[in-house]
């Protein structure tokens, strides 16, 4: 059985292309996703992206490439680790059977990979942000400070998994520090913040605990971070 799951565990560690979430939670990202292009298209939303040349296809065409990228990791490292490993040895002694375990330490990996609709889309969206209106840097690296060290706080290593983060806490904070800050054009901080601090916050700063986790695969901007980005472009839409 143990030989089994290390297989099960290997195979996934060499795939780069699969979904994240599980199909109820994918479901409600996708129906969130298709209110927010309706509203984009009606004019209800979306005007503060038009003064950077944002339409409102351009901003759909955005957010479903964000959530189509997130089944899509690209790998950049391999991180090693020696690890305990339990095995399993059973011994008959006149008829009746004892499982004994042994443990045994081993090298284990854990590929690093970065997320496409989960870091590198939303990050060159926020990069181009910034070119395009020079104005709100300083704004955005505010929020983008409060937002990391708020991620940072709340995120938590999940063994198997990686780093997750509360999904609602980035677009949250993001945008109620995006609208304290004296800016007229919040919408552009609340994407920027939003995005780069929760890759910040979350992902990058514990990079270091990753070998511990004994995950086969660590994806930045994926799991459970990857709600977090997709959320704050979607609320930073949403802001009138």
């Amino acid at each position: 059985m143990a030989d089994i799951k290390a297989k099960r565990l290997h195979a996934l560690s060499r795939r780069t292309v699969y979904v994240h979430h599980n199909l109820p939670l994918l479901a409600i990202l996708a129906a969130i996703l298709v209110v927010v292009i309706f509203l984009l298209f009606v004019g209800v939303t979306g005007l503060a992206f038009a003064k950077v040349g944002f339409t409102p296809l351009t901003i759909a065409v955005i957010l479903i490439a964000t959530l189509v990228g997130s089944t899509v990791n690209i790998p950049i490292l391999k991180l090693k680790s020696i690890a305990p490993i339990v095995k399993e040895e059973f011994v008959s002694f006149f008829g009746i059977v004892y499982r004994v375990p042994q443990v045994e330490y081993g090298e284990r990996t854990t590929l690093v990979a970065v997320n496409l609709g989960g870091a590198l889309i939303p990050t060159a969206i926020s990069f181009y942000l910034l070119w395009k209106m020079p104005g709100a840097i300083i704004y955005a690296i505010v929020d983008v400070v409060i937002v990391a060290i708020v991620n940072h706080a709340v995120a938590r290593p999940v063994k198997g998994v990686g780093i997750t983060a509360p999904a609602f806490v980035s677009p949250i904070v993001a945008a109620l520090v995006a609208y304290i800050l004296p800016f007229g054009t919040p919408q552009i901080v609340a994407y920027v913040a939003g995005t780069l601090g929760t890759l910040i916050g979350a992902d990058l700063s514990n990079l270091g605990v990753i070998p511990q986790l004994g995950a086969p695969i660590a994806s930045i901007g994926g799991a459970g971070t990857f709600d977090g980005v997709f959320l704050s472009g979607i609320i930073a839409a949403l802001l009138a």
